[in-house]
């Protein structure tokens, strides 16, 4: 059988497993529990040929347990039920340890088929991992994710990338025998978009379409590989970097750029839901009560183009992002949770303020709670000043308005109010 180049260089062991160092690098998380061999049912997510499916093969020959495959393209919940019954039987006859059940591109199982893998991860007949490039928050139900570890593969680096095709030319019996002279990369690299398995796919055409001792360089590259006209590539690094660049477009206030990165989506094939859910974050992260009505805009645009699919979709998110584009920006309530997340963090759990607390019994009441509250609607202008927060970090200001029309009124609001407390 005539295996391709990526199949015959994929890595049997930690040692020869390139880049994730942050995860099974010497210190890395994923490293100490496949030593241990206490592996937890876990998802693997990042783009495309960074090695998930390699390293699902790694831990299973690491910790010696039965290995099952399915991917989720062509398997049913039948074939689910099946591999969990094979899993069950085999379960201690090669190791104490339980199988290990890898899924390919998890986020295309249905709702059903992610449920009928619940009782098996719970339970414990098999360890699961799935493989994913799409952001298992969204695409994995929530309680098959909270059974699992989620861990962040990351893209490859130029030299990572760089020392695979060296490792080709030395290590492979049918490349090292052409001896081939890599001279530049920056075509091989731009054309596999930092997919190790299409770069190597890539090499392998040009090194046998080309006699022995041939000069790799990036004019030979473009001259002899066809070149991949598509605008947009969703399951590639462009599916991160285009993304990037139309939320950017958008905070930066330029409707020109980000309605062309979202036509290079569009015209990509993207998923509507996939592009209407960034608007409905950056309505909130970026524009926030500078325009509370983006935040409503955005939401209806999500729900919008959920019903109504392409080619009519394209229309209500062009409405909606020239819209986010034009309008006045803020990240004040943004900023105002990350502080928040990061006072609770340092503080810990301190105590409700008594006279905040509810009192529904007779007991609460007598000890405290509740007592001296001011209902702020008996007082003038619906205010009475008061303490909220706990004693320990009383007086402290997370939320300072941006300067904007709306967030101006909301600080002028806010000065005749609190000004003596919060120095607005």
């Amino acid at each position: 059988m005539n295996e391709p180049l990526a199949e015959r260089l994929r890595p049997k062991t930690l040692e020869d497993y390139l880049s994730q160092s942050h995860l099974v690098g010497p210190k890395g998380a994923l490293r100490q529990q496949i030593k241990s061999g206490t592996i937890p049912s876990l998802i693997l997510w990042g783009p495309p040929g960074v090695g998930k499916t390699t390293l699902a093969n790694i831990i299973a020959n690491e910790t010696d347990r039965p290995f099952y495959t399915l991917s989720a393209i062509n398997s049913g919940v039948k074939d689910v039920r099946e591999v969990i019954e094979k899993a069950k039987k085999s379960d201690g006859l090669f190791t104490t340890q339980n199988p290990i059940l890898f899924i390919d591109e998890i986020h295309r199982f249905s709702k059903s088929q992610q449920d009928s893998l619940l009782a098996a991860v719970e339970k414990g007949w098999v360890t699961l991992i799935g493989a994913t490039t799409e952001n298992p928050s969204f695409e994995v139900i929530s309680a098959l994710l909270s059974r699992c570890q989620v861990y962040i593969l990351k893209a490859f680096e130029r030299e990572d990338l760089t020392a695979l095709l060296h490792r080709a030319m030395k290590e492979d019996k049918t490349i090292s025998t052409k001896s081939v002279k890599l001279k530049e990369t920056e075509a091989l690299l731009r054309l596999s978009g930092g997919d190790a398995r299409k770069l190597l796919n890539i090499f392998e055409l040009l090194v046998n379409a080309s006699p022995a001792n041939t000069e790799i360089t990036n004019e030979l590259v473009l001259g002899k590989v066809q070149q991949n006209t598509v605008l947009y590539d969703k399951t590639g690094e462009q599916h991160y970097d285009i993304i990037s660049a139309f939320i950017k477009s958008i905070r930066g206030s330029d409707p020109n750029a980000a309605v062309y990165w979202l036509a290079r989506m569009i015209e990509g094939g993207e998923d509507v839901k996939f592009i209407a859910r960034r608007l409905l974050i950056l309505a909130s992260e970026d524009i926030g009560n500078a325009n509370p009505t983006a935040l409503v805009i955005a939401n209806n645009t999500f729900q919008a183009v959920t019903t109504i699919g392409y080619p009519e979709a394209r229309i209500v998110l062009s409405q909606c992002t020239t819209y986010l584009a034009t309008s006045s920006k803020s990240n004040a309530a943004y900023m105002a949770i990350n502080e928040a997340q990061s006072l609770v963090k340092k503080t810990g759990n301190l105590s409700v303020p008594l006279s905040i607390r509810n009192a529904p019994t007779k007991l609460m009441k007598d000890i405290g709670y509740g007592k001296d509250y001011k209902y702020a609607h008996s007082y003038e202008n619906n205010f009475a000043p008061a303490e909220f927060l706990p004693d320990e970090i009383a007086n402290t200001k997370l939320y300072d308005p941006g300067n904007n029309q709306r967030e101006n009124a909301q600080r002028e609001f806010l000065r005749k109010r609190w000004q003596k407390k919060y120095n607005y």
